[in-house]
């Protein structure tokens, strides 16, 4: 036989000792085994001691979460024993106090989500009126005035704004304006189109000053430079083109991309491009020695929108995967994942002032607040694919559907103060009226419309509109509003 076929030493062993029970013992016939628990603990704290030893104490950081932490559930069952010792008598079940006392306090120390929730006993000889008791005061019912004006303080009343009219169109385009972007001085204005051209405008007159040629599929995205006289364009060929302007020539070309780019951003300080596209990830890349420094990785689908800023998140991406994710360029990781969206994110927007942003898909249009990404409120109204979003310094957001629906919001309170149809081309087809871009000016009293007639709109305030011309239509809502 060869060693091989031979039964491990431990086995035998076990078995002998098996045996020798079985015949030795006193108790024969009853299945009694060796007791190897003592040796099997040695071992194994010993193989503790030596693996993790290192790390027995936990950082101070983890050590004071874990502290508060405690500290929170020690309060919280000290309140579930105080509750629990109302008596049957107070007029109410103990299944109630439980329920009051699981809700998290507000900073002021009122329950979160109740205006004025207390337990009170029943009212008798020299007691409070309350709950049920003789003398109590009428409750509030759905149809109450302290209903309705707890309900109506806690609605922001919308700034009025001037309602927007078309003032130009241009024309020069053949394919669909997909692209468009604002050079800083607020001279000139550049747009990209699926006639696979680059077109430069000059913004006051609105004339054709260049035409750049040089990308062969559809331009996605377009950013100009702050610091230096560079403009960086990408498309569905899967090139990030860097165009100097003082020699209208292409300098750079930043390939790694393994599919169509659809979208571009230059950081605000950093000498970084970020670029994203059908590929899922978003490259990070060295503006001059056009390395591929970062590449983020983790959405599953299309990253169709992507802005950035210089405080944390630094990078916010929206993707056809329904999802938002925060990231930090120094860690080269998401700080987050927002994912109340239920269709894909086509539209992302930065507010230039506040410390937020807005996020539009088919379903709703959503504003956030960084740097956690924390929920704030819906912008309800909007109706269509939301393919664009803009937000200029007087709290005023645009957004454009895929239907030619244009919706104006008051930023703060999230109220839709206007709403029209974009005006069609003559002689284009009605599956035409489609919005894809836009963008405010650097003064925010003109608004610029990519559209699917291969048009370019500009936009502006109506100057003879007055408060009492256009009054502003906005009633305090009575329903609780559901996100």
């Amino acid at each position: 036989m060869s060693s091989s076929a031979l039964p491990s030493a431990e086995f035998l062993a076990v078995n002998s000792a098996k045996r020798t029970r079985d015949l030795y013992s006193t108790t024969y016939g009853d299945l009694a085994f060796a007791d190897d628990t003592v040796p099997r603990k040695t071992l194994l704290s010993s193989k503790l001691r030596s693996e993790y030893d290192n790390c027995r104490e936990l950082p101070p950081s983890l050590a004071a979460k874990t502290a508060s932490a405690a500290s929170t559930a020690r309060r919280k069952r000290a309140a579930a024993a105080a509750a629990q010792k109302a008596t049957p008598d107070d007029g109410v079940d103990s299944q109630t106090i439980k329920l009051i006392a699981d809700i998290p306090a507000n900073r002021d120390g009122t329950a979160a989500g109740s205006q004025a929730l207390a337990l009170r006993p029943k009212g008798g000889p020299g007691g409070l009126p309350g709950l049920g008791g003789k003398g109590a005061p009428p409750t509030a019912g759905p149809g109450s005035t302290a209903m309705t004006a707890s309900s109506a303080a806690h609605q922001i009343k919308p700034q009025w704004h001037a309602p927007w009219k078309l003032m130009r169109v241009i024309s020069g385009h053949l394919g669909w304006v997909r692209a468009m972007c604002v050079e800083p001085n607020n001279q000139w204005f550049a747009t990209g189109a699926g006639d696979r051209t680059i077109k430069i405008w000059d913004l006051a007159s609105g004339t054709l000053r260049l035409t750049l040629t040089g990308h062969i599929s559809t331009v996605r995205g377009l950013e100009v430079s702050k610091r230096h006289p560079y403009m960086f364009s990408c498309g569905e060929d899967k090139m990030v083109k860097c165009w100097d302007l003082e020699s209208n020539k292409v300098i750079r070309h930043y390939h790694g991309h393994l599919s169509g780019v659809y979208a571009l951003a230059l950081h605000p300080t950093l000498d970084v491009l970020v670029t994203a596209g059908r590929d899922g990830v978003a490259r990070v890349w060295d503006m001059r020695t056009r390395t591929n420094v970062m590449v983020l990785g983790g959405h599953t689908g299309t990253i169709s929108s992507l802005v950035t800023q210089e405080a944390d998140p630094q990078i916010v991406t929206g993707s056809m995967d329904s999802t938002i994710r925060l990231w930090d360029l120094a860690a080269g990781k998401a700080m987050g994942v927002l994912t109340h969206h239920k269709k894909s994110v086509r539209s992302l927007a930065l507010h230039p002032k506040e410390f937020t942003f807005a996020s539009g898909s088919a379903d709703s249009i959503k504003q956030w607040k960084c740097p956690e990404g924390a929920f704030m409120q819906n912008f309800e109204g909007a109706g269509g694919i939301i393919n664009t979003l803009s937000v200029n310094e007087d709290d005023v957001m645009f957004s454009g559907a895929d239907n030619g629906e244009m919706c104006f919001f008051d930023w703060k309170s999230g109220f839709r103060y206007q709403r029209l149809d974009t005006t069609a081309q003559p002689g284009s087809l009605d599956a035409e009226q489609g919005i894809f871009c836009s963008m405010f000016d650097r003064t925010g009293l003109r608004l610029f419309t990519g559209e699917a007639d291969k048009t370019i709109k500009v936009w502006k305030q109506d100057e003879t509109a007055t408060e009492e011309t256009h009054p502003l239509d906005w009633k305090p809502s009575l329903q609780r509003r559901r996100f």
